[in-house]
């Protein structure tokens, strides 16, 4: 589900295979973390989608997608490369720039960030 819109949508709206999406908006990009199910529910992956709106010339707006499509047997390794590759701009490339520190969500306890 790739709706602007998607904090409205109800559960009903969403297809069968569909079991679970968190929309990340930063700036002008949305990120979606949507876990779905095979035929069967007998397995789960993520998909991970980027979606950026453009305007085109005439006004109207169109959104550009691309996805990645991740499997349970390939979490690990994504993640741990991911958490490297943050790591190294983090210590490596942003030294003497401040890091943007995010605000804890309402429905997050407020302690100590951990290492990414």
């Amino acid at each position: 589900m790739y709706s602007e819109d998607f904090e409205r949508a109800r559960p009903q709206e969403r297809s069968a295979e569909d079991v679970y999406s968190k929309p990340v908006r930063a700036g002008k990009r949305t990120y979606f973390f949507d876990v779905k199910s095979t035929k069967g529910n007998n397995d789960f992956y993520l998909t991970i989608t980027e979606s950026k709106r453009r305007q085109g010339s005439d006004g109207s707006f169109t959104y550009d997608k691309h996805k990645i499509f991740l499997y349970k047997e390939d979490f690990e390794k994504f993640k741990e490369g991911l958490e490297d590759a943050v790591q190294y701009i983090l210590h490596n490339l942003l030294h003497d720039a401040p890091i943007r520190q995010w605000a804890p969500r309402e429905d997050e306890e407020t302690t100590e960030p951990d290492e990414f």
